[in-house]
């Protein structure tokens, strides 16, 4: 049976003993149950997995020794999906749990001419990737940015492949499938409604490459998830 898995972000590999928040202690003592050398395992989202037993159950100052630390390798495949945002909240946190369970590396959302919706609660977002993280028994947790313009993230894009996924008709489009290789990848989802032409226009410019993610038009959130798939697939 896996072991309770739990975050805590400024760990690092010469951490002895741990003193945990209180929401975590009262998580692992009051709802768990745990007790003194019952085990354990952290992780501080940046690939590090701490095993650790605990030796004081204090209900809001749990502490915990560290027993072992193993370091697992990001995927070699670092994928970036630049997202717009959309009205439903809902649907967003959605597809920000399924990236995460995917293994997506980064997630910028992003401000398009048509996007209907630019409130973003940065502390809720973050917080529905780590659940998603530890529920999905990961020690990776994708960065997430503050919202920018579109023109400012094409701009600036470094990633070795660039795709845009839109929904006009063009022969230049392929299935982003049939594309190899997929190592270091950035991919553009727009909002409800599409990209402008002048949006499109702007990322080809910028060296994206126009894809399309299948034979059927995608809400955004499904685009983003059916991307990140395919690009974690390919691997």
């Amino acid at each position: 049976m896996a072991l309770p898995f739990f975050y805590k972000q400024d760990l690092d590999s010469l951490a002895a003993a741990v003193l945990l928040d209180e929401d975590t202690s009262k998580h692992i003592v009051q709802v768990l149950r745990m007790q003194n050398k019952a085990q354990l395992q952290l992780t501080n989202g940046r690939g590090d997995l701490f095993t650790a037993e605990i030796t004081d159950s204090n209900r809001k100052k749990c502490v915990v020794r560290i027993l072992k630390i193993d370091h697992f390798k990001r995927s070699a495949n670092n994928t970036t999906l630049a997202i717009s945002l959309i009205k439903n909240n809902h649907r967003f946190e959605w597809f920000l749990e399924k990236a995460t369970e995917i293994g997506v590396f980064q997630i910028v959302p992003i401000i398009c001419e048509r996007t209907e919706k630019t409130a973003f609660k940065f502390d809720r977002m973050k917080s529905i990737l780590i659940s998603a993280m530890l529920q999905s028994q990961q020690s990776w947790l994708p960065i997430l940015v503050e919202p920018m313009k579109l023109a400012g993230f094409v701009k600036q894009a470094g990633a070795m492949n660039k795709f845009i996924a839109h929904c006009e008709n063009s022969e230049a489009k392929i299935q982003l499938h049939t594309y190899q290789p997929f190592t270091d990848s950035a991919i553009l989802i727009g909002p409800e409604g599409d990209f402008t032409s002048g949006e499109i226009a702007l990322a080809l410019q910028n060296n994206f490459i126009p894809v399309a993610l299948g034979n059927t038009r995608l809400r955004t959130e499904t685009a983003g998830v059916v991307a990140a798939t395919l690009l974690a697939m390919a691997e």
